[in-house]
């Protein structure tokens, strides 16, 4: 585990604890059992170790549900299998789920702002490919509505998990947001979102992860991986993002040899967001 890794590890369980305010940097170096030069190394302030953790949540939940498109091959099975992973992550990472909700409220800022609207657009064009896979034509003049209404379910409840307890029976609510889905998809007549507005939506604060975020991601891949020809890949990938000089091709090419390698799943899924791959 890399200085940066324990950082994030151990300052999740002091945030979750007693919150981000109330959490010193003082405290988080004796948690992890560091000096405070070791923690200014690696972030400069609370609040770039906050938007770090937020990255590091919201990519591990992108690239979930974008290998969950990509791979799909049921269409009856695929809404409830979105569902159930958004739900499912936030469960599993209940601690760093936490953070995120509550750093949106009290720590409003640009850098924020633009973090989580860039997170948002990429959920969103996977929703709208679940949208289109499973319904076809029958909502071509209602998808965009669906697309933010599906979002609106999946806030709502998650909101009633963390602040009400509720029993975590995912399997009853996932088949219960599918069927009021379907309804939704197949009964809605009056769109309001049109391609316009959508594009309208997209326009500002586009801004992605830092390719110093990325770089430092193919680096940790680096290091955990063998020598092979994945790792040889990530290499050159680094060099392209360091130096740009390659073609489109090639790039392309390259991400195809670390798409299947189960340390890289993360990375992969940046990457092609990154260089603007379908």
């Amino acid at each position: 585990m890399t200085k940066k890794q324990l950082i994030m590890e151990k300052s999740i369980e002091l945030f979750a604890s007693q919150g981000f305010d109330a959490t010193s940097v003082q405290q988080i170096t004796e948690h992890c059992g560091i000096s405070k030069g070791a923690f200014y190394l690696s972030f400069k302030s609370k609040d770039e170790l906050i938007l770090a953790l937020i990255d590091h949540f919201m990519m591990e939940t992108v690239s979930s549900i974008d290998y969950l498109v990509i791979n799909a091959n049921d269409k009856d099975k695929l809404l409830y299998d979105f569902y159930y992973l958004c739900f499912d992550s936030v469960n599993q990472h209940s601690e760093s789920a936490l953070i995120f909700i509550k750093e949106q409220t009290h720590h409003l800022n640009d850098e924020l702002i633009s973090k989580m609207h860039y997170y948002n657009q990429l959920i969103e064009k996977s929703i709208l490919s679940i949208i289109e896979y499973v319904y076809d034509d029958t909502v071509q003049y209602t998808k965009y509505d669906l697309v933010y209404c599906i979002q609106g379910f999946i806030k709502t409840y998650m909101e009633l998990f963390f602040f009400y307890n509720l029993p975590a029976d995912f399997d009853t609510l996932c088949k219960s947001l599918v069927e009021k889905t379907n309804v939704l998809a197949r009964h809605t007549t009056i769109p309001f979102l049109s391609q316009n507005l959508i594009e309208m939506i997209k326009q500002p604060l586009n801004t992605g992860i830092a390719k110093e975020q990325i770089i430092q991601m193919i680096e940790q891949d680096i290091d955990e991986i063998e020598e092979s020809i994945e790792k040889e890949s990530l290499i050159l990938l680094k060099e392209e993002l360091e130096r740009p000089a390659l073609s489109r091709a090639l790039i392309k090419g390259l991400l195809e040899n670390i798409r299947h390698q189960v340390q890289c799943k993360t990375t992969f899924y940046v990457l092609k967001s990154y260089f603007n791959f379908e």
